[in-house]
């Protein structure tokens, strides 16, 4: 029987290491050995499966990839914003807790318990618009449409001063980390392909034409970085792990505030006929999906199906991580806690491990 670690990949980690040994592991690229031959129709339950920890963005992109390849022009679900909501806080109380302050909070695990937007009871309307009042409560200490005014102006400047004033459990934890997480890392191209349809092409014909592209992806054959920080709005360059987790808590508040409908971007283009490209922006970064289909309407079957994921991009060997793993020292105390810093930052869908002791990536 194949292992979990067979089945979903696991990141290798070595400090210090030169690269490529400061980072390496693939995923399997399960899209392309399990697709092939089913049922289109089939395809987003397949993929919203096998990407189990992303299953909304995956079924999401993967129906508009089947639908253009159709020549459908279905609707998708206006559903990307509220579940991309969700997986930022899910992230923030329940893996930040533990990552920035070395043990449980229970300030956070009471901003667990009575978060709107991630408990069942009431419907999403009542639990949106109760949203402002919970981060204000529980995350911020200020009203959340004032603190986003002042991130705008000035990121950097605005989350340091929130983070050394604050008094919430967020920011206490983020201010004692701070020494860590405010280390330099030399950010890779943001990934901006979406910009354009010719640059969608280009990347449908390298995702088609070369079989190792989705593992190890380029552009114009150098590395680039995808986050909630490299979003097409967004202008600013994040320098540490601290600007990624600031990105992170800025697009939560957007999301949960009036005219956050508009944050996330998404996109599908007709390549030729029976073949689409489907695009979105969600929680990790930029999802790309690719199909060519045998057949039509009913009928048709899946011919080629490739996905291109963030973590691909972001934990690429020579990516922006593994520079940054390279220059750690393996021998410091804090060695492990910037890992994790660092790893947190990104935001890998798979485990990771470290110098042979097992570490649980934050995903």
């Amino acid at each position: 029987m194949m292992s979990l670690d067979a089945l979903a990949g696991v990141l290798r980690v070595q400090p210090g290491a030169p690269r490529p040994a400061a980072l390496s592991g693939q995923r399997p690229d399960w899209a392309a050995r399990l697709a092939v031959g089913r049922p289109a129709q089939s395809l987003p339950d397949l993929l919203g499966a096998v990407f189990s920890l992303c299953s909304h963005a995956h079924r999401l992109c993967a129906r508009a990839a089947v639908d253009t390849a159709l020549g459908v022009d279905a609707p998708l679900p206006d559903t990307l914003r509220g579940e991309t909501l969700r997986e930022h806080l899910r992230r923030v109380l329940l893996d930040w807790p533990a990552l920035l302050t070395a043990g449980p909070s229970a300030d956070a695990a009471r901003a667990l318990a009575a978060c709107p937007v991630l408990r069942a009871d009431g419907p999403d309307a009542a639990c949106a618009a109760s949203m402002p009042d919970w981060i204000e409560r529980h995350l911020l200490g200020v009203a959340p449409a004032r603190w986003l005014a002042a991130f705008e102006r000035a990121p950097q400047q605005a989350f340091a001063d929130w983070r050394e004033a604050g008094q919430t459990w967020l920011a206490r934890g983020l201010r004692d980390s701070a020494a860590l997480a405010d280390a330099p890392v030399v950010a890779a191209p943001a990934l901006h392909v979406h910009a354009s349809e010719t640059a969608l092409r280009a990347l449908a014909a390298a995702m088609t034409q070369d079989p190792t592209f989705t593992r190890r992806p380029r552009i114009d054959g150098a590395c680039a970085e995808t986050g909630c920080w490299t979003r097409l709005a967004d202008a600013a360059q994040p320098r540490s792990a601290s600007d990624r987790f600031a990105a992170r808590l800025a697009e939560l508040v957007r999301l949960a505030l009036p005219g956050g409908e508009g944050r996330l971007r998404s996109g599908r283009i007709a390549l030729a006929p029976g073949e689409g490209l489907a695009w979105t922006e969600m929680a990790r970064g930029l999802l790309v999906h690719y199909v060519r289909l045998d057949g039509r309407g009913d009928e048709a079957r899946i011919d080629a199906c490739h996905v291109l994921a963030p973590t691909e991009w972001n934990f690429d060997a020579d990516g922006a991580v593994a520079a940054a793993l390279e220059k750690l020292d393996p021998a410091a105390p804090e060695c492990a806690r910037r890992v994790a810093l660092l790893m947190a930052a990104y935001d890998p869908c798979v485990r990771y491990e470290m110098a042979g002791l097992q570490e649980v990536s934050h995903a």
